[in-house]
C-alpha cells in the first residue's frame, strides 16, 4: 500500500489516529488482536512490526548484531534504527509488556507444575 503524498488536516489526523489507538488499545486477548490485525495489516507490515519488536527483545537480552541479523534475517540498519530508539518511552512501555508476559507464562508453567505434584 502507498501512501498518498496529499496530507489532511490536522484535525482530521488527530482523529483518524485516534481512532487507530483506541482500536489497539481496545483489544482484549491477543486472539483478538491477531483476528483484528490480519484483517487490517498486510503481511509485510506484520512481518516488519514483529520483526522490530523481536529486534528490541533481543538486544535487551544482550544478543549480537550477528545473531538477531541471522536468526530474524534483518539488516544491521534495522537492528541499529530499532537500538536508537530503545530508550524511548514508547519502545520501554512495549519492552515492559513483552517482558511482563514472558514472566507470567515462565511463572504460570512453573505454578501448573507444582499443582501437579
Amino acid at each position: 500500500m502507498q501512501i498518498s503524498k496529499r496530507s489532511i488536516n490536522d484535525t482530521l489526523e488527530k482523529q483518524v489516529r485516534g481512532m487507530w489507538y483506541q482500536l489497539i488499545a481496545d483489544t482484549k486477548t491477543s486472539g483478538e488482536a491477531q483476528l483484528v490485525f490480519d484483517e487490517l495489516l498486510t503481511e509485510t507490515e506484520t512481518t516488519a512490526i514483529s520483526k522490530r519488536v523481536a529486534v528490541a527483545y533481543w538486544l535487551s537480552k544482550k544478543r549480537s548484531y550477528e545473531n538477531i541479523k541471522q536468526n530474524l534475517k534483518v539488516s544491521s540498519a534495522t537492528i541499529a534504527s530499532v537500538q536508537q530508539g530503545m530508550d524511548r518511552a514508547g519502545w520501554k512501555l512495549a519492552l515492559r509488556r513483552v517482558m511482563a508476559d514472558e514472566w507470567a507464562t515462565k511463572w504460570n508453567g512453573k505454578i501448573k507444575d507444582w499443582l501437579k505434584r
